[in-house]
């Protein structure tokens, strides 16, 4: 057993070789780690970009670590390399070689610069210039060093490969948009959804140089412990412009279909004021018609025709002939509901004033239907019968009709003829009374 030293017993042949052949491999795990560092595609944009806010004070940071990474790699790989040449001079390392190999690979034997950035103790925290750690501490103070800064390189990468593509797609889009929405006259100042392209084009531009220069200030870290670069790209600003867009987009195409069937519009426009105008005008015939017929009767006013609508049913024709199609849109919506409003009052109203005629006209079917009925019975020529008849009918005939009167007329003669119906007959087997029939 070999005699104990400042880092403990010695220790034996095999766990020197045991420890030397972890170490190397640590050695080549870490070397492959800063080489892929190096030729990290984020690395390199971050080398050569015009970096602003969050994005440049960390990244000078991990620049920095980087550097350190390295010296303090060649540190380790030199400790590392004499302890393989002392072990490799003889076969049975004496007790001396042993201990000398022992303080080496376990005690604190390296000497690194002090100040490391990312360190919270040692010779980071007490500002001294230099600080020694055993081969096992260096190799955790580099993952360290290499997680941290490879959190921001891959970061950076994340968000440039997300994001300014996705901004070049919509820009893109945007434009078609834009070709569009000129072709129908959508313009800023003129239409809301120009405007609207024109705060867009604005919010793209800048989101992308913004993205470009300071990448880090759109990264949203994964919560909790993770991998260095967890997380995700934070999309909200281009997410609101695409959904912005995607607006104009709807009201564009709604603009678009009205260029296409403007004219039908237009023509079933022209249909439905015509014929509101000519119900109107059928409304105030009957209105005469109704004065002059019938007595003691409130007869509604019938209005004039819809010169509002007619008037912007012009400015319509002349939105298509100038080919505005963004101010012809909403106005054959409105008028198209108007329209069609005015259609369903004109009739309201020619069937408002024509109710008295279509009042007389039911008592007149209905008197002449009892007449029938009696008369198939061989009761028309009752004396009582054709007297209320004879009075209901020139009351109902007559102008100006007093449709109240009628009206009581015509129930005295249905209330005989059910009278007359209902009484015994006198005995004639046929059930005629006379020669009527």
């Amino acid at each position: 057993m070999a005699s104990p030293g400042p880092t403990g017993p010695a220790m034996s042949r095999e766990e020197v070789d045991r420890a030397l052949a972890r170490l190397s491999a640590e050695r080549e795990a870490i070397e492959s780690s800063l080489l892929a560092l190096q030729d990290h595609a984020g690395r390199r944009l971050l080398e050569g970009a015009e970096l602003t806010g969050t994005t440049k004070h960390r990244w000078a940071t991990a620049e920095h670590a980087i550097s350190v990474l390295w010296a303090h790699f060649e540190t380790y790989a030199q400790a590392l390399a004499t302890a393989e040449e002392l072990r490799g001079r003889r076969r049975w390392p004496s007790r001396d070689d042993l201990t000398v190999l022992t303080d080496m690979l376990r005690g604190s034997g390296v000497t690194i610069a002090g100040g490391t950035p990312g360190a919270t103790s040692g010779a980071a925290s007490s500002g001294r210039l230099a600080e020694r750690m055993s081969l096992e501490e260096l190799v955790e103070r580099m993952n360290g060093g290499y997680a941290r800064a490879l959190d921001v390189v891959a970061a950076a990468d994340s968000v440039w490969s997300a994001l300014p593509a996705r901004i070049d797609l919509l820009a893109a889009e945007l434009q078609r948009i834009r070709s569009l929405a000129h072709s129908v006259g959508v313009r800023p100042g003129e239409h809301p959804a120009g405007d609207d392209l024109e705060q867009i084009t604005t919010e793209l531009t800048m989101l992308r140089g913004e993205v470009i220069t300071d990448p880090l200030a759109f990264w949203i870290p994964a919560g909790g412990s993770s991998a260095p670069g967890g997380g995700r790209p934070d999309t909200d600003r281009y997410d609101r412009a695409a959904r912005a867009l995607e607006e104009v987009r709807r009201e564009i195409d709604a603009v678009l279909g009205v260029r296409q069937d403007a004219e039908q519009r237009l023509m079933r426009l022209r249909d439905v004021l015509s014929r509101a105008d000519r119900t109107l005008a059928e409304a105030r015939s009957a209105r005469g018609e109704v004065l002059a017929k019938i007595a003691a009767s409130e007869v509604p006013a019938v209005s004039g025709p819809p010169t509002a609508l007619h008037e912007q049913l012009a400015a319509a024709v002349d939105y298509r002939r100038h080919a505005q199609w963004h101010r012809l849109s909403p106005l054959l919506e409105s008028l198209e509901q108007r329209a069609d409003d005015e259609l369903e009052r004109a009739r309201a109203s020619l069937s408002a004033v024509t109710a008295p005629l279509a009042v007389r006209a039911e008592l007149r079917g209905r008197l002449d239907a009892y007449k029938a009925k009696v008369a198939q019975q061989g009761m028309a020529e009752e004396p009582m019968l054709v007297e209320r008849y004879d009075l209901a009918r020139r009351m109902l005939w007559s102008a100006p009709c007093d449709l109240r009167a009628a009206e009581q007329a015509v129930l005295r003669y249905q209330q005989a003829a059910s009278d007359v119906l209902a009484s015994p007959r006198d005995g004639r087997t046929d059930g005629r009374r006379g020669d009527y029939s």
